[in-house]
């Protein structure tokens, strides 16, 4: 069974309650004001994570969204988004942590680059401990996936990066 079909049978759910509550500790909460993200060069960003390359409705910098808005977007960007990652993971025995570790990186990242990582392609080839720590770490032991280029065009390590990138390891263990 693959994983559109666990979704379709209730196995895996689409913006868990775990999930949505582990993007507000990174994205935040009550964030309904459309600001630009400094570490994203700016882009509009609103809510828990959502921007205007995922919003299907206009951002406005300075634009006040609703909690129901907020929420509205947040589940179908979420889906969307989880929908995606269906596809690419093709480990049809992962779990819901495991599923939501993929998820959250990919809201981070992008879901093209979280399907074309080092991580999905081990958990495809079965070696799912392997693929969460590689959420965080590369095989020389070095952080992975905590980097920002700057105006400069250096790559900077941002702190916070990898201690979300930890977060998400621990998550994605703790269903392996």
């Amino acid at each position: 069974m693959n994983l559109r079909a666990r979704i379709a049978t209730g196995s895996l759910v689409l913006a868990s309650i775990g999930l949505t509550t582990f993007l507000g500790t990174w994205e935040g909460t009550g964030q309904n004001t459309v600001y630009a993200d400094k570490l994203a060069r700016d882009l509009p960003t609103v809510c828990k994570g959502i921007t205007k390359h995922t919003s299907p409705y206009p951002m406005v910098i300075g634009d006040y969204w609703s909690p129901e808005r907020c929420a509205e977007v947040e589940h179908l960007v979420i889906a969307q988004g989880q929908l995606e990652l269906a596809d690419c993971v093709t480990n049809d025995r992962i779990s819901q942590q495991v599923f939501d570790a993929l998820t959250s990186h990919g809201h981070n990242f992008g879901n093209p680059a979280t399907c074309a990582s080092r991580a999905v392609a081990l958990i495809n080839a079965g070696r799912v401990a392997d693929g969460c720590r590689a959420l965080a770490w590369d095989e020389d032991g070095r952080p992975v996936w905590a980097y920002v280029t700057n105006a400069k065009e250096q790559r900077v390590f941002v702190r916070g990066l990898h201690r979300r990138r930890l977060a998400e390891m621990r998550m994605c263990l703790e269903g392996v």
